[in-house]
């Protein structure tokens, strides 16, 4: 999750014993970060540039990592200097722009890494001639499974990009796994006047989690991007508004956890002898169900925060029985399309 270099000073003390070779380059940041995949042979049919998502220039040059569940995207500074090897001074120099993205499915064990290179602007001598090259490497349970940086150059009007795929290298012959991996993209730039290539700089991703763990789904293997806190979302106008109205009293009213925009989140509990237990404190049996009603709990009973899990503070109403049964599905459905494991956050919005 870091944008880094090497140390440029060995470098530049190897290349002044060098009177043959004048110039050498090396790179620095101007600020670090903070913070289903498409079919390989077909990106790389034509080599061209993925397409960011809108959000991704929306933020601007933020030198930070910005995530939904499968994606994350990010623009960065960097610097080229140029220095003379004899005296040490810059004579030249680009200045450009790291756009990084990565993009992952929740059905798929491989995801996609892409870093593009923006000129801003350049000065002095020593530049003219300027490409790039890189490649990528893999740290946590991951590895590179192909990898497309070719040297290329880099100007006002070209913009030099690298291209990599990585696989999970967590035992999918085991059930219940599951393993982050980080990205790693690094390049280096070239001149027939330096006197050596620069020093290498690093971008890395965000964590990326695959696994197989997701109950129900037979230890098919998906991938995201854990960092990302999914929101499910219920309207009280929407196909399920008693549903909506209870999960709205008790966190406005009863001050219960999970409210969206807070931090107070819902961790996910898989357990089914556990989630009886919350679902039978919170709505006994004995408690009388009107005609067409039936209890609805908050919160859900297939959380930590449940009645009986969780710190013993919760919501019972009687709602529309139907809606409560739909509304439960749905709340299924999003854990299986967010790949919402054992005791991952999440939050609810109610509109």
């Amino acid at each position: 999750m870091t944008l880094g270099t090497e140390d440029c000073q060995a470098q530049l003390a190897a290349a002044r014993q060098r009177a043959d070779e004048p110039y050498v380059a090396c790179v620095t940041t101007q600020a670090a970060d903070t913070s289903a995949v498409p079919d390989q042979a077909a990106l790389w049919a034509a080599r061209q540039v993925w397409r960011t998502p809108a959000w991704c220039d929306d933020h601007g040059v933020a030198n930070a990592w910005y995530i939904d569940r499968t994606r994350g995207c990010g623009i960065f500074r960097a610097k080229l200097t140029v220095r003379d090897a004899r005296t040490g001074r810059e004579i030249g120099g680009i200045t450009y722009l790291i756009t990084g993205y990565h993009f992952t499915a929740r059905d798929a064990r491989t995801w996609a890494y892409q870093v593009q290179l923006m000129e801003v602007s350049r000065w002095g001598t020593g530049v003219s001639g300027t490409t790039v090259s890189g490649s990528a490497s893999c740290t946590g349970k991951c590895k590179v499974r192909s990898s497309d940086f070719p040297r290329q150059a880099i100007t006002a009007n070209k913009e030099p990009f690298g291209q990599f795929f990585m696989d999970t290298t967590i035992n999918t012959a085991a059930r219940n796994q599951k393993g982050t991996g980080t990205s790693v993209a690094s390049w280096r730039f070239a001149n027939p006047a330096w006197a050596t290539p620069s020093n290498s700089t690093r971008l890395a991703t965000t964590d990326v989690r695959c696994d197989n763990a997701l109950p129900g789904t037979t230890r098919q293997v998906g991938c995201v991007n854990p960092g990302y806190i999914p929101v499910v979302s219920y309207s009280t106008t929407g196909p399920w508004p008693e549903l909506a109205k209870h999960i709205r009293y008790a966190q406005d009213t009863r001050r219960l956890p999970g409210k969206f925009g807070t931090s107070r989140y819902l961790t996910r509990l898989t357990d089914t002898a556990k989630i009886k237990k919350n679902r039978k404190k919170a709505c006994p049996s004995s408690r009388p169900r009107p005609a067409g009603k039936s209890c609805d709990e908050y919160p859900f009973a297939s959380t930590w925060q449940g009645a009986r899990t969780g710190d013993g503070k919760y919501s019972w109403r009687m709602i529309n029985e139907t809606q409560n049964t739909e509304g439960g599905r749905a709340l299924n459905g999003f854990y299986t399309y967010s790949r919402i494991l054992e005791k991952d956050k999440f939050l609810v919005w109610i509109r």
